[in-house]
């Protein structure tokens, strides 16, 4: 049996206040307060597609933007979902998915390289979600990976709704660091790379 994988991640700045608890062996149960609904919508997709129990709770100076919340959200995540994972041992490392929603369709796949890297190739038709600059959605991952230390990429193959895009994004983020994450019956306590260490 592995120690229980949960964590819990507070970060104060002068721009943002957040907390993030976090168990990799959860149910998908979740709980938001990002004061950014849409953000709020994304981070559900990957706790119920993941299996991972997320609470997000966070303040941020909104009545400039949601940069720095969405940013900080995303760097938060990346630095329980590290905590959470501890020696890595016995995981799988690597982990994939292709999520199709109506025309869209994105395909995710993390390795748990202990590396931070982001490959983002996604476009939107639009530039606007309701209120939600795309662009953010790329800083979330940003954030996520270099915090998290592994390697992520992020490839939108098709769609022309900005939401059903997004969308897709995140179930597929949720579902391959599932994956990853998930334990390996048979490899048990063992580490998975030829280095010895993650």
């Amino acid at each position: 049996m592995m120690p229980a994988r949960t964590a819990s991640i507070a970060r104060d700045t002068r721009e943002t206040q957040i907390q993030v608890q976090i168990n990799l062996d959860g149910q998908g149960a979740s709980d938001f307060a990002t004061g950014v609904p849409f953000l709020d919508h994304m981070l559900d997709q990957v706790a119920r597609h993941g299996l991972i129990d997320l609470t997000v709770k966070a303040s941020g100076d909104l009545h400039i933007d949601a940069h720095h919340t969405v940013e900080d959200v995303g760097i938060t995540l990346g630095q329980a979902l590290d905590k959470a994972l501890g020696n890595k041992l016995g995981v799988r490392r690597y982990g994939h998915s292709y999520v199709p929603l109506d025309e869209a369709l994105s395909r995710v796949v993390v390795d748990l390289s202990g590396r931070p890297g982001l490959e983002y190739n996604v476009e939107y038709p639009r530039a606007m979600i309701g209120d939600f600059d795309v662009d953010l959605l790329r800083e979330f991952f940003q954030g996520l990976v270099n915090h998290a230390k592994i390697s992520v990429h992020i490839d939108n193959l098709r769609g022309r709704n900005a939401h059903h895009i997004a969308e897709t994004v995140f179930k597929a983020f949720g579902r391959a660091l599932r994956m990853a994450v998930e334990p390996d019956p048979r490899a048990e306590g063992t580490m998975p790379s030829t280095k010895g260490s993650l």
